[in-house]
């Protein structure tokens, strides 16, 4: 099959032909029909992420399944399936409770083992994880479900408990923050997003941003708090950084919530808390990460409904070649809504 590796951390990704993969006995092989790039692909790259070399990015995933292992149950040649990235074991008592998400033995593709940056990838614990493809919804939208679309979901709805008439603070407004502005506005909620590029801002506003906020022009906290009539109900930090985290804290009203999305790496690792203001407004702060399948029904009926249209962050369709130079762009934060392969 093509599939685009890369050798070293922060060295050249290249599309060259390598080995088919096999199912693992609960696992099923998939022929990739789109990919999302996603930021946390860049992560793996630079070394964030341990992964073991040579590796295949790849974890936003819908494909058709060519293969099943022996124990697989449920799927067979022929279903068009979407990837959560976050795969539980679907044994232990995490994910027997609906949190797969969070298994202790998870599994991700792109990270755990090769992904989805090539024509095929396999998927284990398939039974427990896979989401049917719903009729009519076209791959590539669905690719932009996730990881981002269904982060945002996930984190605004059951970790922030973000509730119509409630304001959000969206930090960041790249293909997660956008999709927090999207999800946000369907619920009822109205949204500021904050970010420090007006283009990204401009597009926030396209997809319903009652306001916005450049942090490179304005104190964050106090613009926020203004906007909000004494600060947000819910923050949703999109980025991952120890300014945007504390901003984000320092910008609820009291009794509010955070949602910490953004993975923290490197000098943004472990940034500290004002706990001393999270006693005295009684503040939760939450974090969130990916989404278990179980909740997938509900984010796809919003979708069916029309209520939310994912398709609107996909702003570039590209090929396989084309995305080994997107990923290592993604340092500079330029990409504008969110890229995916569909040609392989």
């Amino acid at each position: 099959m093509r599939a685009a590796v890369y050798e070293t951390h922060c060295g050249p990704i290249a599309v060259r032909t390598v080995p088919d993969p096999a199912p693992e006995p609960d696992g099923v092989v998939l022929g990739v029909e789109a990919n999302g790039i996603c930021r946390s692909d860049w992560h793996a790259w630079v070394g964030h992420d341990p992964v073991v070399l040579p590796h295949v990015p790849g974890h936003e995933c819908v494909g058709v399944v060519v293969e099943t292992g022996r124990d697989v149950r449920r799927w067979q040649r022929g279903d068009r399936v979407i990837v959560p990235f976050s795969i539980g074991c679907g044994r232990c008592d995490d994910c027997r409770a609906g949190h797969s998400n969070v298994c202790g033995a998870g599994w991700t593709p792109g990270f755990s083992g090769w992904g989805s940056f090539a024509e095929l990838v396999a998927i284990r614990h398939a039974d427990a994880n896979l989401v049917a493809l719903p009729p009519g919804m076209d791959a590539v939208e669905a690719a932009s479900l996730g990881c981002r679309f269904m982060t945002a979901y996930w984190g605004l709805t059951r970790r922030g408990r973000l509730q119509p008439g409630e304001w959000l603070a969206v930090f960041g407004a790249g293909g997660l923050g956008l999709a927090a502005v999207m999800i946000a506005k369907a619920a009822g909620a109205a949204v500021v997003a904050v970010d420090i590029d007006d283009a990204k801002l401009r597009f926030a506003r396209t997809l319903g941003a009652d306001a916005t906020i450049n942090a490179s022009r304005e104190d964050t906290v106090d613009a926020v708090r203004a906007t909000t009539g004494g600060g947000a109900h819910v923050t949703f930090d999109a980025l991952g950084s120890k300014s945007t985290a504390l901003d984000a804290i320092r910008s609820l009203r009291r009794r509010g919530r955070h949602v910490q999305a953004g993975l923290l790496y490197d000098e943004n690792a472990s940034p500290p808390l004002p706990l001393e203001t999270a006693i005295a407004f009684e503040l939760d702060i939450v974090g969130s990460r990916g989404m278990p399948a179980a909740a997938y029904p509900a984010m796809l009926t919003m979708v069916n409904r029309g209520l939310v249209q994912p398709a609107r962050l996909v702003t570039e369709r590209v090929s396989l070649e084309r995305a080994c130079e997107i990923l290592p762009s993604m340092d500079g934060y330029a990409t504008q809504g969110v890229a995916v392969i569909d040609r392989f």
